[in-house]
């Protein structure tokens, strides 16, 4: 698969920041609030969203919440 990748001429690796970026999606969609979206305001999701960042930075790197 790699070397049809190759082929194209396309990048067979993403960047390190777009991996950052999703995982940390994967892991802010293991809250079911944010996942679901059960605010109807958008502050109150924002709010809610900023304690998930908070809570995952506290957690540090680790695989699990």
């Amino acid at each position: 698969m790699r070397a049809a990748v190759i082929e194209q001429r396309a990048r067979p690796d993403i960047s390190p920041r777009a991996n950052r970026v999703e995982c940390f999606f994967n892991k802010v969609k293991l809250f079911r609030r944010i996942a679901t979206r059960y605010d109807e305001l958008a502050e109150n999701y924002l709010a809610a969203l900023k304690l998930v960042l908070i809570r995952i930075l506290l957690r540090g790197n680790k695989s699990t919440l």
